[in-house]
């Protein structure tokens, strides 16, 4: 029988349709279809990208030229500018304000043909490092109240470049996603004096149900309430609300089980397109006792139609618990 389950952060209902209960065979994951030819992304062709923000580069080398291991770059048709003012106002009862923002893209690799799944751990602790290293260098514009790192892999999860990459977008707002985490987080914690993310992960710890990978310091599950099929988040399992303040012996331990989560879900779906984000305390908010930083993967296998976007509702036809069982056993 279907079940309505509601997400405990956020009161958010969602439908899992046990009565579809889709196996990763029954998702038909469409191949991408790889344009090849001239990429920007690649070394040698450094010119033709905005100027590099930072980079990890061989010693000796120069910027804006090859011998780089990691770039990050202005995205050259950024959504919002990063000169001027946010210039505040109102017209009526509408609220305004210049588009500032920052908009960058990190290139995870010189090699056109690597993903975040098929790097050496060594260069995904890079990838990690260039997400905390640019949410703290934005973190010093006071315009600034937020950091929205992510990642689309994939045509139809949004990616326009084949070469991977990440992006960043900061903003002088809160997403909305986001303070709904941390307002639903607030209320858990003065009710019951405990961070609502701890308590989810003790409880997955203890049942076991929809775990899918766990090291000393994270774990990998697919949560309680997903939106999508095989949903899955990555957690510290001692608190933390700011991704920025992870130990340095941190960074090691997360590539790890990231890369193995991304193998194990490549494995299930051969090639699926998805998205990840990643939340975090906002800027100049950190050591929240209610609040826990996390990333969310959201494989592309369902689409929002006429009932979703009228209701608000997911429709998810892969139980979590299935979801997870499949990505523990498969075989990569």
């Amino acid at each position: 029988m279907p079940e309505l389950r509601k997400d405990p952060i956020i009161d958010r209902w969602v439908i899992i349709s046990t009565e579809r209960g889709k196996r990763p065979h029954d998702f038909v994951v469409e191949p991408e279809v790889t344009k090849g030819g001239f990429c920007p992304f690649c070394p040698g062709n450094e010119h033709v990208t905005p100027p590099e923000i930072m980079a990890y580069r061989d010693p000796g080398s120069a910027p804006n030229s090859p011998g780089w291991r990691l770039r990050v770059v202005s995205n050259k048709f950024p959504a919002l500018v990063i000169e001027g003012e946010l210039d505040k106002r109102g017209e009526g009862l509408y609220d305004l304000m210049n588009g500032i923002g920052a908009h960058e893209v990190i290139i995870e690799s010189p090699d056109h043909h690597a993903n975040l799944s098929t790097i050496p751990i060594a260069q995904f602790v890079d990838v990690l490092h260039a997400y905390r290293d640019r949410i703290m260098d934005l973190g010093k514009d006071d315009r600034f109240r937020y950091v929205l790192i992510f990642k689309n892999k994939g045509r139809s999860a949004g990616a326009s470049l084949e070469h991977s990459h990440s992006q960043l977008i900061g903003l002088p707002i809160i997403p909305e996603l986001v303070q709904e985490e941390l307002d639903g987080a607030k209320r858990h914690y003065q009710m019951k004096e405990r961070c609502v993310f701890c308590d989810i992960i003790r409880q997955e710890l203890n049942q076991q149900q929809r775990l899918v990978l766990e090291n000393q310091e994270f774990l990998a599950i697919c949560p309680f309430a997903p939106r999508s099929p095989f949903e899955i988040w990555l957690l510290p399992k001692a608190h933390h609300s700011s991704y920025v303040e992870m130990a340095e012996s941190s960074f090691w331990l997360l590539a790890e089980i990231f890369s193995q989560t991304l193998k194990r879900l490549d494995a299930a779906l051969k090639g699926v397109p998805y998205n990840f984000i990643l939340h975090t305390a906002p800027l100049r908010q950190r050591n929240l006792e209610h609040y826990h930083w996390h990333f969310e993967i959201m494989p592309k296998l369902t689409l929002m139609a006429g009932f979703e976007w009228g209701s608000g509702f997911f429709i998810n036809p892969t139980p979590p618990e299935d979801a997870s069982r499949y990505l523990r056993e498969v075989e990569i």
